[in-house]
């Protein structure tokens, strides 16, 4: 049996690279979200009216629902929340 390797978890799990690009970008902003609303005491409800989105959103961001979440949705949250996501650009290896 032949062993494969991978650069990174989200080549793993996708497809192309593409896709993979798509999951990682959007885990680190619901794991930057998530943080910003456990580490500011809100509520689901508060988070939800900062973020001007419903509970149920924010439950589902918690729980890591990232099937659910565009990156544009969730680069609007960010900035919502005053984070201010950036993209870093560089040449696959």
């Amino acid at each position: 049996m032949k062993v494969r390797r991978f650069a990174s978890v989200w080549e793993a799990i996708e497809d192309t690279g593409q896709e993979a690009a798509s999951l990682r970008a959007r885990s680190e902003l619901m794991i930057a979200l998530s943080d910003l609303i456990r580490q500011s005491g809100w509520t689901q409800r508060q988070a939800a009216a900062k973020f001007s989105v419903t509970q149920p959103r924010i439950s589902d961001l918690m729980r890591g629902r990232i099937d659910l979440f565009s990156l544009d949705t969730l680069v609007d949250m960010a900035a919502a929340g005053g984070l201010k996501p950036r993209i870093t650009v560089k040449r696959a290896a």
